[in-house]
């Protein structure tokens, strides 16, 4: 009995010293970190790089979460800008006009450009017109006082993706610019070109998103449904990878019921993607014989799985030899799914297109939303092979 209660006492002990530790290192970490970024706010105030741009100061960190030129005519505004974005990770350099914010998009890159709308000389719309023209590729944010929202607004027809008001405190700006990187970051993922590799013994398969893996002796339908044929006749079923990386995060999975007769082309199982669902048509006609219920347990398991254990469920097949020919296999899938990939793009494109030209109507609601645009994008992706509709 006391053995046992010094061994649990020795646990407890270490346990505690370990924790302990953990969260004096990870203090430590933080400390060093903002030593560091208060060094570099320092030395940029410091640093003389007026032959750039005659009001220019910049703070460099090494490993920056985004690069931000911020243009002003206040100073104050400027070093509220440093002062928090520095010691939160960025990296930042601020001018006093417009004229010199220009001139440093065309030697440097960056991610954000804040603007001020009201500015003697060159103001906010003139800047964000020029920022998209020389570097179409770069986030213009706008800031603005009460007063000028309505002109903000106006000049996200101009390809400002935001605006944000001043005054705002510390944790106002903070949590603006994060939420301006997570649409950045997520545009940018959208926009990225997808790979197609088909999947050969021996060869192992990517968990990257942008890499559609293909395996060699899987049929694939038109409606994003594979099949592999197992030794003892049966047909496992699953969902291809495009449709598991494009879209990301399933919520729930519906599957079918063991002994359920099927015809190929009708509804096989489901995804829920909130309050809608995406129905996925069997490839092949058969009655289910095997369900993998892991899936309707975990579904958000289902975006990250190997191919082979993304299966949904095994059907004994009534006319596999009619049925088979009309799917694809080989080189053959992997040329319709270039030609997917194709069609998405320019979908995604359209997309793009139509909240630009009605961002500043959809400002607002855009912010409310969230997901709503993901969702009408997966809805007209769908719209041609699958049934995309909202859940009863």
């Amino acid at each position: 009995m006391v053995v046992a209660l010094i061994v649990v006492t020795t646990i407890i002990v270490f346990l505690v010293v370990d924790v302990l530790l953990r969260v004096f290192l990870k203090r430590m970490r933080e400390s060093r970190v903002r030593r560091e970024r208060e060094q570099a706010l320092d030395i940029g105030l410091k640093l003389d790089v007026s032959d750039e741009a005659p009001s220019l100061k910049r703070a460099q960190l090494e490993q920056p979460i985004a690069r931000i030129l911020a243009v002003d005519d206040e100073e104050i505004i400027l070093d509220s800008f440093r002062k928090i974005l520095v010691l939160a990770g960025y990296s930042i350099d601020t001018v006093e006009t417009g004229p010199e914010a220009l001139g440093l998009i065309r030697r440097n890159d960056y991610d954000f450009v804040f603007t001020d709308l009201k500015m003697p000389g060159m103001d906010g719309v003139e800047v964000t017109k020029a920022v998209k023209h020389l570097r179409p590729d770069v986030d213009v944010v706008v800031i603005t006082g009460y007063a000028s929202i309505e002109t903000a607004v106006e000049t996200v027809k101009f390809g400002a993706t935001d605006y944000v008001e001043k005054p705002f405190t510390e944790d106002e700006l903070l949590k603006f610019v994060k939420t301006a990187l997570i649409r950045r970051q997520d545009r940018l993922e959208k926009q990225m070109k997808h790979n197609i590799r088909l999947i050969r013994p021996g060869t192992s398969e990517s968990a990257s998103r942008y890499e559609l893996n293909v395996p060699a002796g899987v049929f694939v339908s038109t409606q994003h449904a594979w099949a592999r044929i197992e030794m003892n006749g049966t047909v496992r079923i699953g969902l291809d990878d495009l449709i598991r990386k494009l879209f990301g995060k399933i919520d729930r999975v519906e599957l079918p019921h063991t002994g359920q007769k099927v015809e190929k082309g009708n509804p096989l199982f489901s995804l829920k993607y909130g309050d809608y669902s995406l129905k996925i048509p069997s490839p092949l006609s058969g009655t289910v014989t095997l369900i993998n219920e892991e899936h309707a347990d975990h579904p958000e398991w289902l975006s990250v799985k190997p191919f082979e254990l993304s299966w949904m469920c095994g059907i004994e097949p009534f006319n596999l030899a009619g049925e088979l020919p009309s799917l694809k296999i080989g080189r053959d899938s992997v040329d319709w799914y270039q030609s997917e990939i194709d069609r998405f793009n320019r979908i995604s494109a359209d997309h793009a297109n139509d909240s630009a030209h009605n961002a500043p109507e959809r400002l607002e609601e855009r912010k409310q939303t969230g997901d709503a645009d993901g969702l009408k994008l997966l809805a007209d992706f769908a719209k041609p092979v699958l049934q995309f509709e909202r859940s009863d």
